[in-house]
């Protein structure tokens, strides 16, 4: 059963026996109020009954000062007659459903009409101006009729004070009995919500405890207990938890066989990494021997070329000198200008050449084994030293230079000029000639620091030309020695963007290029902001 149906039941239940108890009051509500208009109407009875007897006691009255005085002007005719009929109207209107009281308001009404006939004779004889002397009237406290209505009000007003006695007492007992019912009502109610509330709480109690309890195992890795039974919520979120667990350990499983996967890559990955350090060196010690090896036999090359073109001086000194005949004088000067003077010319171009290649692979491995002083460098000083010694050359071409903001990195002072070097020098060698010539130099924004980050924070510089640009075929080898662009327009031995990467890598950084052909190029450099954690 789901909680929903659950949850509908407690209330359900618990308001079926609301609404018995709720009918029972309504009853015993109605039955109070019943009660209390009979006792209402029992007391304006009464109170009808008592003021009845005052207009008929003032026509009385009326009736003998007008004896007294002889004057037929004291007697009421009409109004007092009207009235006392309304009242008896009115008064057996409230007693219809009383035969007995009804028969003595028909007797009240008669005593009226006789006194009324009596009044109406005294008038008649005033009027006449007879002076009449009725006993009935003159004589007696009061007059037959009057006392018959009164003795039948008396015993109507007792009959109804009984019967207001005895419709007071129905209405103590009523109300006596609705707040009876009241009270039991409201126990009842709370009762029921009470033992409602507390089996449906022993019962989610006791499964939310179970499903605290797995949860709880859950978060500590540990098994979990039997599943809860039944297809409610609790029982389908603990079969969640179980079905998570055994996912949690199948995952530990395969976390456990990636990590020795993951630590054998990473000894393959050292042992590689400590033959590549290892070839590297090899190949540094190689460049540096050979270039060493290869620099004594160019040397004896340029001295032998230098001997060559001496002796062949001499020889044409001493052509010059000596008498030869014509064809045989042609022939020579022929080798001696022609044949020999090019080959010469070839060997020395080859021989600077090959000095030229050795001394970038110096360089080369220079770069690799060179030990760098590391300290606090201030970019902006390095790149301003650049600059100045470019300065003639950016004179004869007319280039703009702008230099943004440069914060200062962490590395090898000559090292960093030696990069800044390359980049502006070959921005400056490869501008269009046919526009004016921009570099900017500057560094890209740095994003806020992590809380906690401890990784080594890196700076971004660039330099932006708008020269020549590259080619998208020639992007993937800028970076590769002896690799030239555009050499017909500047010379150079094809190493300095080599450098720039070897020289960067050393700094923990990175080098890399954008570049659209007829537009213009921008190189990237990161270097660390901070010494460089092991």
């Amino acid at each position: 059963m789901k909680l929903f149906t659950k949850g509908l039941l407690l209330i359900a239940v618990p308001s079926v026996v609301e609404l018995a108890l709720l009918g029972m009051l309504s009853k015993t509500q109605e039955q109070t109020s019943q009660a209390a208009q009979w006792a209402a109407h029992s007391k304006q009875v009464l109170y009808q009954a008592s003021v009845i007897a005052d207009p008929l006691l003032r026509a009385a009255s009326r009736v003998r000062a007008g004896l007294i005085a002889g004057d037929p002007a004291f007697i009421d005719r009409r109004t007092v007659w009207v009235d006392l009929g309304d009242r008896l109207a009115q008064l057996e209107r409230f007693v219809g459903d009383d035969p007995l009281q009804v028969e003595r308001v028909r007797r009240m009404r008669e005593a009226v009409n006789a006194y009324r006939a009596q009044a109406d004779a005294v008038y008649a004889a005033l009027r006449s101006g007879r002076r009449i002397r009725l006993a009935s009237v003159e004589d007696s406290p009061l007059p037959e009729p009057i006392r018959v209505f009164r003795d039948e009000l008396d015993a109507f007003v007792d009959a109804e004070s009984r019967l207001d006695a005895q419709r007071s007492a129905e209405l103590s007992a009523t109300r006596d009995e609705q707040r009876h019912a009241l009270v039991a009502a409201i126990a009842g109610s709370m009762l029921i919500w009470a033992v409602a509330a507390l089996g449906f709480a022993g019962n989610i109690g006791r499964r939310l405890a179970t499903l605290t309890a797995n949860a709880g195992r859950l978060g500590r890795a540990q098994s979990l207990g039997a599943p809860l039974a039944g297809n409610d919520e609790l029982a389908e979120l603990d079969a969640v938890l179980h079905r998570t667990s055994a996912r949690l350990a199948a995952a530990d499983q395969e976390q456990a066989t990636l990590q020795r996967t993951l630590e054998a890559r990473a000894r393959e990955l050292t042992e590689v990494n400590d033959n590549l350090r290892q070839q590297k060196q090899d190949n540094d010690m190689f460049i540096y021997s050979v270039s060493h090896d290869l620099r004594s036999p160019l040397v004896n090359l340029q001295g032998f070329s230098r001997e060559l073109q001496v002796s062949c001086d001499e020889l044409r000194g001493m052509l010059d000198d000596a008498r030869l005949p014509g064809p045989e004088r042609a022939r020579i000067s022929h080798v001696l200008d022609g044949n020999l003077s090019e080959a010469l010319h070839f060997l020395r171009t080859a021989v600077s050449r090959s000095a030229s290649i050795i001394d970038a692979l110096l360089r080369i491995s220079r770069a690799g084994r060179l030990e760098y002083q590391w300290q606090r460098v201030s970019v902006a000083r390095a790149v301003a030293r650049v600059v100045e010694s470019l300065h003639a050359q950016i004179s004869e071409r007319g280039v703009v230079i702008s230099v943004g903001e440069l914060p200062p990195v962490w590395g090898d002072p000559t090292a960093i000029e030696q990069i800044f070097g390359n980049l502006i020098g070959n921005a400056v060698n490869y501008l269009d000639p046919a526009r004016t010539g921009r570099i900017e130099i500057g560094a890209l924004e740095q994003p806020p620091a992590e809380p906690g980050e401890r990784a080594t924070r890196m700076r971004t510089y660039y330099v932006r030309d708008n020269g020549l640009g590259i080619p998208k075929a020639y992007m993937s080898k800028m970076f590769s020695a002896f690799q030239r662009l555009h050499g017909d327009r500047t010379k150079g031995d094809g190493i300095g963007l080599a450098l720039v990467r070897r020289v960067t890598e050393r700094h923990g950084g990175r080098t890399w290029v954008e570049s659209e052909e007829g537009v213009g190029s921008t190189f990237f450099v990161t270097l660390p902001e901070q010494p460089v954690r092991s």
